[in-house]
């Protein structure tokens, strides 16, 4: 059985829960407003795409490879990042909905979080070295021994991150948010 095999191509409007997507690679192709809410998205490979205005709310994505992929505004709410394929996995998430799902144990150095809502995101045992939270709300997500070393959370806002229980070495935070690192010693900040 041969994969197939899709490049540079741009799928448009395209509803995967009535058609089926097809297994294989799809290399430097963009998809425009696609669902591919609750369908099984098992074992393809995304090299260089890009996904603007797509929902993928609940998508199964075991073994599925993201190498160097783009979310732009899409609804990505449940999706356990933690079965995809980890090697060279590689993203970056601009204006998507990320609420409740898993990066647990996942390896997800770089990676880039602008515009984001992020609530209720489990970052369990998560490698996040040098990871971007630009303006991203952070509500309920869950950190606890995550490597956070390097990463950047100037402009994000109502995490709350212990700072015994994950490694944030160089880590940068503002003045405005630091009240996320101390809420659990129930201090008062004024």
């Amino acid at each position: 059985m041969t994969d197939n095999y899709f490049d540079s191509e741009e799928y448009s409007k395209i509803d995967f829960t009535k058609t089926k997507i097809k297994k294989g690679e799809y290399d430097n192709c963009t998809f425009l407003n696609c669902n591919f809410e609750g369908i099984h998205a098992s074992n393809i490979q995304f090299v260089e795409c890009e996904f603007i205005d797509c929902n993928f709310s609940n998508t199964i994505v075991k073994d599925t490879a993201f190498k160097d992929v783009d979310f732009i505004n899409c609804k990505m709410i449940g999706l356990k990042f933690n079965e995809v394929n980890l090697f060279l996995l590689q993203m970056s998430f601009k204006d998507c909905q990320l609420n409740f799902s898993s990066f647990y144990q996942l390896k997800i150095s770089k990676t880039t979080f602008t515009n984001c809502n992020l609530q209720e995101v489990d970052f369990t045992e998560t490698i996040a070295t040098s990871c971007l939270f630009d303006n991203t709300d952070l509500k309920g997500a869950i950190f606890e021994d995550t490597n956070l070393d390097n990463s950047d959370f100037r402009t994000a806002f109502n995490f709350n991150i212990n700072p015994e229980k994950n490694h944030l070495k160089q880590a940068k935070f503002s003045r405005e948010n630091l009240y996320g690192l101390l809420s659990d010693y129930k201090i008062i900040i004024e």
